[in-house]
């Protein structure tokens, strides 16, 4: 299939607020949404307050993303008022997990709209129309949206998101993912190469390849060989050494060291991996259905470090999981030590309904040490985010611009290869530019620097 990089269409007629919440797969999810409603005459607002349809994609992933989208939901009531056509709609992750219990509490929420459904959404509406509220929630076996080209919502036309597979097979004990986004599936390859070329040649710099589990992905056709990640990953960025790869998620278990020789030979795909520990005790990483071992994990670590000794590692962290003790979270610690990580995204532990956490285990870390233990990893992980970024000043980074900075005009910031932040001067510089600058200075979160 051949695609067209298609941005929002601005107008005068019925018109879309679209608002999104969680992963990068979701704000994937939103362009795909967006692509579908316009071939419906639907034009796209980022003002709330025009909308004749408001659609928020929410986020199951722990209680407080949920608690978010109420609070959300509960603000809608007050354009409801002021437009009483105005219909509102719940998709995604929290949609396929409450279901009609959405409509029924809220008590403005019109449509509920689970992952792989997005296609009837255009039927739904005119459901509402007719005074008949929808919900479809169904999980899909072969659902990929791969002939759909989706809207690209960013401002910059600088980086764009494309998701190669859906769903995941994984089963962690804690994680609501599989019972929201259903089994994993891989997008055709060609598909995905098609979508990249067509970015590449509409101007954009970046693309990111996204799945719950990338080192997974796997297509065949008939008796054809199968394609994995690691060869998609090569002919993605042999498009053009202009084009900068990207890719997340990544599952320990899963990453080989050819997917490290791929990137060693090939310079635009970023130096930056995602790799989620979320323990480094090896009995909890068991409780958890990780399928690795501290060891197994630190292996992987040691891979990373062999190849591509300038690579930015990142992790998933998790406080607080049923049954840890203090020797686990000190495994935790002295896991985070031993590899110096640059970032990490780190959560207390939240009981999510339905897991085999939930249905299996007794969620028994008292609140308040969750809560003490999740200070120490943020504590320790802005200390190592600091040293990470006091080894960077000095050295010079080819940096892809990607907007003004928030602080002041006369700024510039881009990302480097290892995605971390690098602020510089504007002087003649555009967004989309490759540049060179030296680091001078940073702070643990973002790193400034003069251009060359």
């Amino acid at each position: 299939m051949d695609f067209k990089t298609i941005r929002p269409i601005l107008g005068n007629g019925k018109k879309l607020h679209i608002e999104t919440y969680g992963c990068q797969m979701n704000s994937g999810d939103s362009e795909i949404v967006v692509s579908i409603m316009q071939k419906e005459g639907f034009f796209y607002t980022n003002k709330i307050e025009e909308a004749d349809i408001i659609l928020i994609n929410t986020c199951s992933i722990r209680d407080n993303a949920e608690k978010r989208i109420w609070g959300r939901l509960k603000e809608f009531s007050k354009y409801k008022k002021l437009n009483r056509k105005l219909i509102v709609g719940v998709i995604g992750c929290m949609a396929k997990r409450l279901n009609e219990e959405l409509i029924e509490k809220s008590k403005i929420v019109d449509i509920v709209v689970g992952p792989d459904s997005y296609r009837d959404l255009p039927d739904l509406v005119r459901s509402i129309r007719k005074g008949v509220k929808g919900v479809s929630v169904l999980l899909s076996q072969e659902e990929t949206y791969a002939d759909i080209s989706p809207v690209r919502l960013d401002k910059s036309g600088v980086s764009a998101f494309i998701a190669i597979m859906r769903g995941c097979n994984n089963m962690c004990s804690y994680c609501v993912v599989p019972y929201t986004r259903g089994i994993e599936r891989s997008r055709n390859p060609q598909t995905i190469i098609n979508e990249a070329k067509d970015l590449f040649e509409s101007g954009y710099k970046e693309v990111t390849l996204l799945g719950q589990n990338v080192n997974s992905y796997g297509w065949s056709e008939g008796e054809g060989d199968k394609i994995g990640f690691p060869d998609l990953l090569r002919q993605v960025a042999a498009i053009s050494p202009q084009l900068r790869v990207r890719f997340s998620t990544s599952h320990p278990k899963d990453l080989s060291d050819e997917v490290l020789e791929i990137m060693v030979a090939m310079p635009n795909i970023c130096r930056a991996i995602h790799l989620p520990a979320q323990s480094g005790s090896s009995r909890m990483l068991e409780l958890m259905n990780r399928k690795y071992s501290r060891e197994w994990y630190l292996d992987r670590m040691y891979s990373i470090r062999k190849h591509l000794p300038d690579c930015s590692i990142t992790t998933d962290v998790i406080a607080g999981f049923c049954g840890e003790t203090e020797e686990d979270h000190k495994e935790t610690i002295s896991l985070m030590n031993e590899v110096g990580y640059d970032f990490a995204y780190m959560y207390k532990y939240s009981e999510r309904p339905n897991t085999k956490a939930q249905r299996t285990m007794i969620d028994d870390v008292p609140e308040e040490v969750k809560t003490a233990r999740l200070t120490e990893i943020i504590d320790l992980q802005q200390k190592l985010s600091l040293e990470s970024n006091k080894l960077d000043i000095g050295k010079c980074f080819e940096v892809l611009v990607e907007g003004v900075s928030k602080r002041s005009d006369t700024k510039l910031y881009g990302r480097t290869s290892q995605n971390k932040v690098l602020i510089f001067d504007r002087k003649d510089y555009k967004i989309g530019d490759y540049v060179m600058v030296n680091v001078t200075e940073c702070s643990s979160a973002t790193l400034k620097g003069e251009s060359i």
